[in-house]
C-alpha cells in the first residue's frame, strides 16, 4: 500500500475495515421523546462553552429510537441539548450523548464531536405511556413518560424546530494528550419529513451519577413534551470557531 493509497482510504479507522461507512446519513422513521425541561441557570452557565451563549436557562432531554439507519442499523440514543446562540443565530448546543451501538458512537464523535459515551438508552411505548428510559452502568439515571398522543401538533413547525442549527464541540487529542483538534461545529438536519408529532402530559426523572451526570442540570419545572416521528438527513457539518486558531 503506498502513502497516496492511504491518503485516499484514510477517511475512517480502522483504515481496512472502517467502522462506518461514509455519510451523509438517511434516517427512516426516527422517533423522538423530547421533554424541554427549566433548571439552575448557575449550573447551565458552568457548562456551555465559548463563544455560545445562553439563551434561557432551558434544557431539552431527548430519547431517540433510530430502527434504520444508514451504515448503522437500529439504535437508540439518549441526552441533552441546551438552547444557545452563536451572534445573531439561535440553535442547540449538544451537551451530552448516550447510545447503545458501536459505530455511531465512533461516527459521531471522529466526524462531528457529538459527545457521544456508551449507555443504554430506550424509547418504547407501554401501553398508554410512551416512555424513555437511559440506564448506565447498569443503574437507571433517567426516565422520561408522556401521554401517548394526546394531541397532535403542527407538522411544520416541527420540521422547522428539527431544521435548527446544532453546535458541537469536537476535541481531537494529540498524541501526548493535548488538544490536536478543538473546534466548534455546526451542522443541520436536511431533508425532513414529519409523520406524526404530539403532544401530552410529561415527567422527567433524573438521578446522580459519577460518570452520566444528567442531573447536574435538574429539573426544576417540565415545560413540555413532544413526541416526533420523522425521516431526515444527517449531512456533514462545518466549522464556525476554531480555539486553537487564536
Amino acid at each position: 500500500m503506498t502513502e497516496d493509497d492511504v491518503r485516499a482510504r484514510a477517511f475512517a479507522m480502522p483504515l481496512h475495515s472502517p467502522a462506518y461507512p461514509p455519510g451523509p446519513y438517511r434516517f427512516v422513521d426516527r422517533e423522538y421523546l423530547i421533554i424541554t425541561y427549566r433548571t439552575d441557570p448557575e449550573a447551565l452557565r458552568k457548562l456551555i462553552p465559548a463563544p455560545l451563549e445562553i439563551v434561557e436557562p432551558v434544557v431539552k432531554f431527548e430519547f431517540i429510537n433510530m430502527p434504520d439507519s444508514t451504515g448503522f442499523g437500529h439504535y437508540c440514543e439518549a441526552g441533552q441539548v441546551i438552547p444557545v446562540r452563536l451572534g445573531e443565530e439561535t440553535g442547540g448546543f449538544v451537551l451530552s450523548m448516550f447510545l447503545n451501538d458501536h459505530p455511531p458512537i465512533a461516527a459521531g464523535r471522529e466526524l462531528w464531536g457529538f459527545p457521544k459515551k456508551l449507555g443504554q438508552p430506550e424509547l418504547r411505548v407501554h401501553t398508554d405511556t410512551l416512555m424513555g428510559t437511559l440506564d448506565y452502568s447498569d443503574f437507571r439515571v433517567a426516565t422520561g413518560t408522556m401521554g401517548f398522543k394526546h394531541q397532535a401538533l403542527d407538522a411544520e413547525k416541527i420540521k422547522a424546530s428539527l431544521a435548527a442549527p446544532n453546535f458541537l464541540l469536537k476535541i481531537v487529542p494529540h498524541v501526548d494528550g493535548s488538544p490536536r483538534v478543538c473546534e466548534l461545529v455546526r451542522y443541520s438536519l436536511a431533508d425532513i419529513h414529519v409523520k406524526g408529532a404530539w403532544t401530552g402530559p410529561g415527567a422527567l426523572d433524573l438521578r446522580s451519577h459519577a460518570l452520566a451526570p444528567v442531573a447536574d442540570l435538574p429539573v426544576l419545572e417540565v415545560l413540555s413534551t413532544v413526541h416526533i416521528l420523522a425521516d431526515l438527513t444527517l449531512p456533514l457539518g462545518t466549522v464556525v470557531h476554531d480555539y486553537l486558531a487564536s
